[in-house]
């Protein structure tokens, strides 16, 4: 059972819909907790009457929007579709919860009623970005839950990390590198460098390898699975990415439009050009996944469509089927234990 906030993002509650619709073709037995209001959102499942049968709404008065702020919420939300998403995981009524909404509610909603993992000092968010690998993803962390990290975060960022790519992308022994401004050992600031020794003297404990430090060059990579980083600089490189990948798209699109014979060429590599737009495309990899707490939360991007929206459900599902968050927790155990 999977519990969706239908109200957070800036596109509404039919993309929601939609993203369950076209997820449940891939996806037949999952059942879905809908919080938001019945108004709008029984019409929106009516009009899929394939998905009504697994879906369940409950009712909630308020929305949270993109400029509340995050305690005002935590005092005030508890009427909200998200408060109530959040709600039904701290129940066990669902496995994981999703929302398009705003991020610093949704963290600050999730830290105050799920609580940490006992040993986590300070949660993450984890994103998949499109890579060189075989499998075609790298995890980084974390890109926006909190803008402070020291080196003991940046080293249990790494193990919540490895925990990811063993779990969620099946890397037996996941390799992590260290975001810096450069990979010679006398770059850096102070707590990335004590970060750096951190890390690499649990390598062999973790069961990882630890590349040493990587620049924003090598995010995108076969050289590593997992890049660490504070959440200030990895949501930076998160939006870079991002607008990258869609000025790309958008420049190749009025390229092959621009004459007839650029046309004919498009045509004849359309195939090709749809999965090179595919592999760079945000939506695709859409869901960023709070680590460290008493329960799974994924953030699917505010302005998702139903295609991100979908394919943060299938990440949430694949997570749920792995057993993640109790692995997750094990491992956080084990690296606290004696400290």
């Amino acid at each position: 059972m999977l519990s969706i906030d239908a109200m957070g993002g800036d596109k509404g509650p039919k993309v929601v819909i939609d993203g369950i619709a076209r997820s449940l073709k891939k996806y037949s037995d999952t059942n879905f907790i809908i919080h938001g209001q019945k108004s709008q959102l029984s019409p929106l499942i009516e009009s899929h009457p394939e998905i009504s049968a697994k879906c369940k709404i409950v009712q909630c008065e308020d929305i949270v929007t993109m400029e509340d702020k995050p305690s005002n919420v935590i005092r005030n939300g508890s009427r909200s579709s998200m408060w109530s998403t959040i709600e039904a995981v701290r129940n066990k009524q669902a496995s994981i919860a999703i929302s398009c909404g705003n991020t610093g509610a949704l963290m600050a909603l999730s830290m105050v009623r799920l609580r940490k993992l006992p040993g986590v000092i300070r949660p993450a968010i984890a994103c998949l970005w499109p890579s060189t690998n075989k499998h075609g993803l790298n995890i980084v962390l974390d890109v926006g839950a909190d803008v402070k990290a020291d080196a003991l975060d940046l080293s249990q960022y790494a193990q919540m990390g490895v925990s990811y790519a063993r779990n969620g992308l099946n890397i037996n022994q996941p390799r992590v590198g260290l975001l810096n401004i450069g990979t010679e050992q006398h770059k850096g600031r102070p707590i990335i460098k004590q970060a750096y020794d951190l890390i690499n003297a649990k390598a062999k404990t973790g069961n990882y390898k630890f590349v040493g430090f990587v620049e924003g060059s090598d995010i995108p990579s076969a050289k590593v699975d997992v890049i660490v980083t504070d959440g200030f600089t990895g949501n930076i490189a998160l939006k870079t990415g991002e607008g990258t990948a869609k000025l790309i798209r958008e420049r190749l699109g009025k390229v092959y439009k621009s004459t007839l014979l650029s046309r004919i060429s498009a045509l004849l590599s359309a195939r090709e050009l749809q999965k090179f737009a595919n592999g760079i495309d945000p939506r695709r990899v859409n869901g960023g996944v709070f680590l460290g707490l008493n329960g799974t939360v994924v953030k699917s991007h505010g302005d998702s469509d139903p295609t991100g929206v979908a394919a943060a459900i299938e990440l949430a599902i694949n997570l749920t089927k792995s057993g993640f968050n109790e692995k997750l927790a094990a491992r956080i155990a084990s690296e606290t234990e004696g400290l």
